[in-house]
């Protein structure tokens, strides 16, 4: 059996997931496009796919037109996630930091 040959690729990064959008075609000639989700869990990366045929290629892309559409009239922005970073509570003062001699640095 022959592996589907992929004619075009985009890789979208997205803080810890990447998407790739596909365009593939199988060994009869056919396109199709793929959408592929990956991301990180506990060290493995979970990957999930969804492929839209050729002949559905108008609807799709006539219903991603409307819901741009849509997210465009009516935006409201997001801010991106906050990570709290873990502090350790410290007891003791930090070291203040001393002048170090580093000889003539002049050029």
């Amino acid at each position: 059996m022959q592996d589907d040959k992929v004619l075009f690729t985009e890789k979208v990064p997205a803080g810890k997931r990447t998407y790739f959008l596909d365009v593939v075609e199988n060994f009869k000639g056919h396109k199709y496009l793929k959408f592929t989700e990956s991301r990180a869990n506990d060290g493995q990366y979970i990957r999930q796919s969804l492929r839209i045929f050729q002949e559905d290629f108008d609807k799709i892309f006539n219903a991603l037109d409307s819901v741009k559409g849509y997210l465009d009239a009516n935006h409201v922005p997001v801010e991106p996630p906050v990570r709290e970073e873990k502090r350790e509570e410290r007891t003791e003062k930090p070291e203040e930091k001393k002048d170090e001699d580093y000889g003539d640095l002049s050029f």
